[in-house]
């Protein structure tokens, strides 16, 4: 495994899964668990109340999903979602396969709500920054090479999809689905558990989450860590925690930080992080980090990297736009910016300024 990724292990978490503590007369429900790597990440998965043979066969069914769904969602491994990125520059029409193009169509609503600060076809900006590879980027890109691509504007309403064939009028599209492949995968597989007749499930893809149902007798529990804490011994876990919350069943909880995948220059006085600006072609500025709650995954999914853009001057009007009613953003000053729906549900564990509370 690559040494980039194991580093994001431990930087990925944003929301970490809260164990409540339990009394010794309180019996625990019955709970089974699974790890593996998929999307370059740690999956974690929870179910409660299922026999033996219930959970191992969801387990498998999970793990086999995940596998196809990285193959034919990946932008830089063979498969399905290459094949198409090497047609698009032709901008002639092509025959693309309908997984693919499913999460397409998730994928433009989204960006459009957004006003394209979500923008999947920006895959040849990111990759320019190096962050499409299994290394760890670490060298700047020229302005004039930036520039030249943001002025291309590619968006996703430069494609055009007719059944399963598509095409574009914009050579500078490359499609990149990483801003959502992780919420669409999750409600697919909670609504799969769902039909096996599991109703209290967690699915954790390195601290984006969703639940359905409850944890025993109480709700899923998470917590929102603190996107400059940085472990140092086991007793600094307590400090590394924001704020906690309980979600309701069937709620999705995403998380975008400036602290997931990053580089820093040679003189290790710049940090330059994964999300990119497409109004800018750079790293967007102003946020630390962005925590959505919503029902649909694929939705807190897209939103969290759209507001983490937005900022603390726009967060509001896309939030809106999206209908998205549960925010935190932590400014670069690490003061908080917060719908009153969001600041109702959590418990703020560190002293934090509060500087906007907003209506949404």
């Amino acid at each position: 495994m690559p040494h980039f990724y194991l580093n994001r292990f431990y930087t990925l978490l944003t929301l970490v899964i809260f164990a409540a503590l339990s009394s010794s007369c309180q019996q625990q429900p019955s709970e089974h668990h699974d790890s593996f790597i998929a999307f370059g990440t740690i999956i974690n998965v929870t179910l409660l109340d299922v026999d033996d043979n219930t959970a191992e066969k969801s387990f498998r069914h999970i793990r086999e999903d995940l596998a196809i769904m990285h193959r034919v969602w990946h932008v830089w491994e063979p498969g399905s979602l290459m094949r198409i990125n090497s047609l698009l520059p032709y901008k002639t029409e092509f025959s693309a396969s309908p997984s693919v193009l499913d999460v397409v169509h998730i994928a433009k609503d989204l960006a459009i709500k957004s006003n394209h600060l979500f923008n999947p076809a920006i895959g040849k900006l990111i990759a320019l920054w190096g962050f499409h590879s299994h290394n760890q980027p670490g060298i700047q890109p020229s302005d004039k090479e930036i520039q030249k691509l943001v002025k291309q504007n590619p968006t996703l309403e430069n494609i055009s999809i007719n059944g399963v064939r598509m095409n574009t009028n914009n050579a500078a599209v490359k499609i990149d689905l990483g801003g959502v492949a992780k919420g669409v995968a999750i409600d697919r597989l909670l609504s799969y558990l769902k039909r096996q007749g599991i109703h209290n499930a967690l699915i954790d893809t390195g601290g984006d989450l969703k639940v359905i149902g409850r944890h025993g007798d109480r709700p899923w529990k998470v917590a929102i860590r603190d996107p400059r804490f940085n472990p140092q011994s086991e007793s600094d876990k307590k400090d590394s925690i924001v704020a906690s919350l309980d979600l309701n069943d069937n709620e999705a909880a995403f998380t975008s930080g400036d602290y997931e995948r990053y580089f820093k220059n040679k003189n290790k006085d710049k940090h330059f992080h994964h999300i990119i600006d497409p109004r800018t072609g750079y790293p967007a500025v102003g946020t630390q980090s962005v925590t959505v709650l919503h029902k649909n995954a694929a939705t807190a999914d897209a939103a969290a990297t759209a507001l983490f853009i937005a900022g603390p001057k726009q967060w509001v009007e896309i939030a809106k736009a999206m209908s998205i009613k549960y925010v935190l953003l932590i400014d670069e000053n690490g003061k908080l910016h917060i719908s009153s729906a969001m600041q109702k549900r959590l418990k703020l564990e560190q002293a934090r300024e509060i500087v906007e509370r907003v209506s949404l």
